[in-house]
């Protein structure tokens, strides 16, 4: 039998195990239920090998197949984007857009930089010499937040509208922007510093999110015009998936991001002044429902591969203890990072209490940051920067991940009593 048919029969079959006992018994989001069933399972897994490693051998086996990073950067990611992006709301997310687009790229940019220096200092003190340009490259790949893990949660946590689009808005597009710093901090890291000029740095960023957002806009346009010239659910939902193929195809082609592509895409085939003119309700049902369950499978096959990848982890003590002074780092940071821009368009745009906080909170890590670690090279501290990324993501999945809603009810009721008052 095929390896890739059984690899990837056996992690569907994972999956909907893991998804039917969060749903029966656990009774958390699903990113939050999955991973923690994925790593409790794995971690027994590890508990049987002492008497029989069958189990072990075989978990080994599919992490060792399955080249994680291309699976999500190449392959998952542009489907969970744009079934993110389709299911935006587009009207909040045009009110809020100048504070997402400065929250998407500024944010992360200032976050990249904050991180990369704290980690740096902090490294050193506990003993582990590595350069600023490495520490910045984790600052690059753990600086986005997660939509694919965002979405979900904040769904469930009942976080109010306007904030949840800004939260969202973000993530989607802040994915692309970190991919592009990553790989740019990544070129210059690689080539050395020597061989590489600003301009060209310039020129690869711009060309690299412009182009991909410009490519989304023609791709969006394209398909919104072909669905509008039929009437036919069947062909329309092939033709949405058309678009997110081919303009990952295109994107690589032209070597712009195919992220901020197919994200731009979704929001404008997601528009609501484009549904009612382009699609039937019952078109629109059957293109609501085919990207949810792509969404929820995807999702389901992604935070199992999650848990499994603690197989690849070279657990050193010192690595554990920077991954635990890495959640602080890294949450202070992102806080810093949104201070000049939230204050900025506070007295402008209607803010919810504590908007800082709850973005904080609420910005999730997940299996974007793991792969951006796994495309390291052992030059670039590979084993030290994974283990930390996987710590960061797990407390930010499943800590943050079950906190948020609590931490939303309790300032609601706060600013409800002092409004009373």
């Amino acid at each position: 039998m095929n390896d890739y048919f059984f690899i990837i029969a056996i992690l569907v079959i994972l999956a909907a195990a893991f998804g039917y006992i969060n749903v029966r018994f656990f009774k958390l989001p699903n990113a939050i239920g999955l991973m923690l069933i994925t790593i409790l399972f794995t971690l027994g897994i590890f508990a049987i090998s002492y008497f029989d490693s069958t189990l072990l051998d075989a978990e080994r086996y599919i992490i060792r197949q399955i080249d994680f990073k291309s699976v999500l950067l190449d392959i998952m990611l542009s489907f969970l984007l744009f079934a993110g992006a389709l299911h935006t709301n587009f009207e909040q997310l045009k009110v809020q857009r100048w504070p997402v687009l400065v929250f998407s790229t500024l944010g992360v940019l200032v976050s990249t930089f904050l991180v990369g220096t704290v980690v740096y200092f902090m490294l050193q003190i506990i003993g582990l010499q590595v350069q600023f340009i490495y520490c910045l490259l984790f600052g690059a790949l753990i600086s986005p937040t997660d939509p694919i893990a965002v979405l979900g949660i904040l769904k469930k946590a009942g976080v109010p509208k306007k904030l949840e689009t800004k939260i969202v808005g973000e993530s989607l597009f802040n994915d692309g922007v970190g991919v592009v710093i990553f790989l740019t901090i990544f070129q210059i890291a690689d080539l050395g510093i020597a061989n590489i000029e600003t301009l060209d740095v310039a020129k690869l960023f711009v060309q690299e999110v412009i182009g991909g957002i410009l490519l989304g806009g023609a791709l969006g346009w394209i398909t919104f015009r072909l669905m509008r010239s039929i009437d036919d659910y069947d062909i329309e939902v092939i033709i949405t998936l058309a678009a997110v193929m081919g303009g990952t195809l295109l994107a690589h082609e032209f070597h712009v991001s195919a992220p901020l592509a197919v994200v731009t895409a979704g929001l404008i085939i997601g528009n609501d002044t484009v549904r009612s003119s382009a699609m039937s309700a019952t078109t629109e049902t059957y293109v609501d429902k085919f990207w949810e369950l792509i969404d929820i499978l995807l999702n389901t096959i992604l935070f199992v591969l999650i848990g499994m990848e603690m197989l690849v982890l070279a657990l050193e003590g010192k690595y554990i203890l920077a991954g635990l002074l890495a959640i602080p780092i890294v949450l202070l940071c992102r806080y810093a990072s949104l201070l000049l821009p939230i204050n900025f368009f506070k007295k402008k745009l209607n803010f919810v209490p504590k908007t800082n906080l709850i973005m904080t909170w609420g910005g999730l890590r997940g299996g974007i940051s793991i792969a951006l670690a796994l495309g390291l090279t052992e030059a670039m501290h590979r084993d030290l920067f994974l283990v930390v990324t996987y710590i960061v993501v797990v407390f930010s999945i499943l800590v943050q991940g079950l906190t948020v809603g609590k931490l939303v009810k309790k300032i609601e009721l706060k600013y409800a009593k002092t409004d009373n008052q």
